[in-house]
């Protein structure tokens, strides 16, 4: 071969190797590692993993084709979560997601180099997750739920709605820091409206069933659950209690008022999942996740069921029927 066509072809050569070095990388099949706090028979679980992955094909990311997802189901304690977060990593995924104040406690405890997207986290600053909202730092970026001003709200629409009360009890898992912080702010408004407070803890579906029925053995009783995957599991069991003792009841989650309850008050979690997606395709395509911005709600859904204040005998004010979002009739 002439020095002029050897030169040639060893730069033809040459000129291709990154491009097939990115083709080789675009190849790859990364990994995601998903920490899910509920069954993966729950309806719930399944919708926020079907936003997901939409968001994440939007992006270019296909199950099987270039990315593949891990899940580990039914994550609602601290135990499971640290086993869960120990599965996961011991896979050497690309990301990881937890989906709870515990989960991502375990993330954290486990791994410090494996970048994390966090869903449904109430304050990640104040818990030490983070060092700012804008400026996360370190290997952890994600999307927040709710801040705990929401627990007066919460308060303020369940007395709203039922003016009758005289009581409420708190239904809270004992095991999530994030109850001490709700009661701050629902603590005031209970003093405002002269409301006993009883801060009921519960850590299975029999210590639900007993606590309510202790508690509705008095008259003009309420009940606001707070968010938290063991309320979230037992909901149809709540709800029915609720409506088995004629108690109103205030929820944080829309999936609360579609299974009977009366009202609830927060954010859309199908829709946070939706908009990880783009964080993780971010992360996938190089950039840091401490460099992310945690990024709060948008959206917040006041939902009334219509006929379970018939079935109270409650009357809606129609200015509360006015601001819902959505009514279930």
């Amino acid at each position: 071969m002439k020095r002029r066509e050897f030169m040639l072809a060893l730069g033809g050569a040459a000129a291709s190797a990154p491009f097939a070095a990115r083709a080789q990388q675009a190849d790859r099949v990364r990994r995601i590692g998903v920490m899910i706090a509920l069954a993966k028979s729950d309806p719930e679980a399944q919708a926020n993993v079907a936003a997901l992955r939409e968001g994440l094909q939007q992006l270019g990311w296909t199950e099987g084709r270039n990315i593949r997802t891990d899940y580990r189901w039914g994550v609602s304690d601290p135990e499971r979560s640290r086993a869960a977060a120990k599965e996961l990593l011991a896979l050497s995924p690309d990301v990881i997601m937890p989906a709870t104040t515990q989960m991502l406690t375990a993330a954290r405890q486990e791994n410090s180099l494996v970048p994390v997207v966090f869903v449904n986290i109430s304050d990640p600053v104040g818990t030490g997750f983070v060092e700012s909202l804008a400026r996360p730092g370190g290997n952890i970026t994600g999307f927040t739920n709710f801040e705990y001003t929401m627990g007066e709200k919460w308060l303020q629409t369940l007395k709203e709605i039922a003016p009758g009360v005289t009581r409420t009890a708190i239904i809270a898992n004992p095991k999530n820091p994030n109850t001490a912080l709700y009661l701050r702010a629902i603590e005031p408004v209970a003093r405002s409206f002269a409301l006993q407070l009883a801060v009921m803890p519960v850590n299975d579906a029999a210590e639900i069933e007993r606590t309510i029925e202790a508690f509705a053995r008095e008259s003009n009783g309420s009940l606001l659950v707070m968010p938290d995957p063991l309320t979230i599991t037992h909901r149809e069991l709540i709800v029915a209690l609720a409506a088995r003792h004629r108690l109103p009841a205030g929820y944080p989650y829309r999936l609360f008022a579609a299974s009977g309850g009366l009202l609830s008050y927060g954010t859309d979690r199908v829709d946070l999942y939706r908009r990880a997606g783009a964080y993780v395709d971010r992360v996938l395509k190089g950039t840091r996740a401490g460099e992310l911005p945690i990024q709060q709600p948008i959206k917040f859904e006041l939902v009334i069921n219509l006929k379970t204040a018939k079935a109270l005998g409650l009357d809606v004010p129609p200015t509360l029927l006015a601001r819902a979002d959505e009514v279930i009739e």
